[in-house]
């Protein structure tokens, strides 16, 4: 291959933002001449056939792992017969097979493709749970009047790429934590305040639901260890990989490794490697992580926010590891201060460091006898995740109220 053709990844995701721009910008100003001149031909007439093409409620998700986020409101737009359009980057997104008759499902395909939609999109209110608006590929429209950011975590978004609310309208919060770090970052870069509610979190009202629903919340006896990483070169996978899954695997717990979808891609070469070398392992790949961690009776995980969806929902202690968190192209470099979520996890979990890989199945033991460290659990629940079993709800309340 001729290295002098060869693009990286990030050059080329710079080149297509700004072909994308002046695309944009080409379109616009050609649409713009136009109008005039068809108004000026048409004797000054307003033709509202431009209006009519207007969608009043879009929501876009980039995977079909938020369904779990948008599914109860795709719900309730159906249930009161009012339009919606969903667009999908994933081919087989739930939405996709539902019988709806008022929320119109599209798969809107993968990569780069999506964007070229998006940036041209005609639309009163966009919802996604998508950061990056106006920074990556994924421009602002000129004709959509509001985007609204739903969180996908109950975390403070402190984990967030770097901007990735800037451009937003509306965040509607899962509590009070997001709300202050996004104040925090507003203030340090003196840009425009959002509109910012506190509504609660419809995944995780979701799973409360199918948890309480449950018979039995433990289907076997043997001890479980479920280890839930997040993606990237300081998740637990890529930084100590070999050594930390070799030490869980001499333990006689039945373990479980679910990596995060963005490992498949980001992670992929060290994946493989663990894969390969550790095939006795049950590596799940679900896309509804609530069975698997039904199953297990431990979790480990490293600055991933399933922490918090399983010390709340299920009510079973966790591991963090100590990775060291590189924050250097995150929303939380900005702030310099001890984050949320460092604040909280000593009162939640236990942390894991290196020098005790070798005693690792003590530790799970103690841990799970460990009755302490559940005390503080409810005063974190009403930071980060208000309204229980009303998400649903006041998110429509807004929408429809707004209108």
């Amino acid at each position: 291959m001729n290295t002098f053709l060869y693009i990286d990844p990030g050059t080329g995701s710079m080149l297509f933002s700004l072909f994308i721009g002046i695309a944009t910008a080409a379109v616009f100003g050609i649409k713009k001449l136009f109008i005039k001149l068809k108004f000026s031909l048409s004797s000054g007439k307003r033709d509202t056939a431009a209006d009519k093409e207007v969608l009043p409620y879009v929501i876009f998700s980039d995977h079909k792992r938020y369904w779990n986020v948008f599914s109860s409101i795709c719900d309730e737009f159906e249930k009161l017969k009012i339009p919606l359009t969903y667009y999908t980057c994933s081919s087989d997104d739930p939405v996709l097979s539902q019988n709806y008759e008022y929320v119109k499902g599209e798969f809107i395909g993968e990569g780069n493709k999506p964007f070229v939609k998006l940036n041209f999109l005609k639309a009163d209110k966009v919802i996604s749970t998508t950061p990056g608006l106006d920074v990556y590929q994924w421009k602002r429209s000129k004709n959509v009047n509001k985007y609204i950011h739903i969180p996908h975590s109950i975390d403070d978004l402190s984990n967030y790429k770097m901007f990735g609310l800037d451009h937003y309208d509306v965040v509607l919060a899962s509590g009070q934590n997001q709300i202050d770090f996004i104040n925090k970052i507003e203030a340090l870069r003196n840009i425009n305040k959002k509109e910012m509610h506190i509504v609660g979190s419809t995944y995780m009202d979701g799973l409360l639901a199918k948890k309480n629903g449950l018979s039995d919340t433990k289907k076997t006896n043997k001890l479980t260890v479920l280890v839930a990483p997040s993606w990237g070169k300081n998740s637990i996978l890529c930084k100590f990989g070999e050594k930390f899954l070799t030490a869980l695997t001499k333990t006689d717990f039945e373990i479980i490794v679910r990596p995060h979808p963005q490992s498949k891609t980001a992670d992929k070469e060290v994946l493989d490697s663990l894969m390969k070398k550790f095939p006795d392992i049950d590596w799940n790949f679900d896309n509804d992580n609530f069975s698997i961690m039904n199953k297990s009776d431990v979790l480990i995980s490293d600055f991933s926010s399933i922490i918090f969806d399983y010390s709340f929902i299920f009510e079973r202690p966790v591991i963090y590891a100590d990775t060291d968190f590189d924050t250097s192209t995150f929303d939380a470099d900005w702030v310099d201060e001890t984050l949320w979520a460092q604040k909280v996890l000593p009162k939640i979990g236990l942390q894991l460091k290196e020098k005790d890989f070798d005693t690792i199945s003590d530790i799970i033991k103690d841990l799970i006898q460990n009755k302490t460290l559940s005390e503080d659990r409810n005063n974190i629940i009403n930071e980060c995740w208000c309204y229980k079993g009303e998400a649903t709800k006041r998110i429509m309340d807004y929408l429809l109220n707004k209108q």
